[in-house]
């Protein structure tokens, strides 16, 4: 898997990590853990044409386009029928229908912003367009949350991959610790908001 991601950005540059960032979301089994620091560890390097920001960007575009198949599966076909598929068919791109069942229990517990959140949990962030498909999230809500959470996670997995250097695979080993540690900064800053409005409205 290394060696085939490593090869695909070599020979196709910024094309390659949007498609490797595109499949990811496809199939749940390309790590994205792997992809996003290697193209930050790859811009440390003197001779190549790769550069972090550029490298984030069509990271976030193959990320939010890999969702869209995602989220009208979610509005076409259903829950009970998506499950159904993914017991049988799954195993073939690595999900299965309780993946599916715990992207649906994410979704309905954190509401629309379960969209931002779960873009920064790994396990969660690849299916959860289907439980927005599912609900029928309108499509501007769920692109506008897909895409601050995609940017928050894409700039984290390739700044890390850029400071690490060399270390760059840590960052697969520690992310669930990372990921939960944003999650938990997210949350606080959202609810802090919430509370800065409801004061001043409470003042007014």
């Amino acid at each position: 898997m290394q060696e085939w991601i490593t090869s695909t950005m070599n020979s196709l540059g910024y094309w390659g990590i949007g498609l490797l960032m595109f499949a990811e979301n496809l199939f749940p089994p390309i790590p994205s853990e792997l992809i996003m620091p290697l193209a930050g560890y790859t811009a440390t390097s003197a001779d190549t044409k790769i550069q972090v920001i550029p490298a984030i960007a069509v990271g976030v575009i193959g990320t939010i386009v890999g969702a869209i198949p995602w989220y009208y599966a979610g509005l076409l076909l259903g829950q009970e029928r998506l499950q159904t598929l993914a017991d049988r068919y799954g195993r073939w791109i690595g999900i299965s229908g309780k993946d599916i069942l715990k992207s649906v229990d994410w979704f309905q517990q954190h509401g629309s912003k379960a969209v931002l959140l779960g873009r920064l949990v790994p396990g969660i962030r690849t299916l959860i367009s289907i439980p927005a498909g599912i609900g029928k999230m309108p499509l501007l809500p769920f692109f506008l949350y897909s895409t601050i959470g995609t940017i928050g996670w894409v700039s984290l997995l390739t700044y890390a991959g850029y400071f690490l250097g060399s270390n760059y695979k840590l960052v697969e080993d520690y992310i669930d610790v990372i990921s939960k540690a944003v999650v938990l900064v997210v949350v606080l800053a959202i609810a802090s908001f919430i509370g800065y409005r409801l004061w001043k409205r409470s003042r007014a």
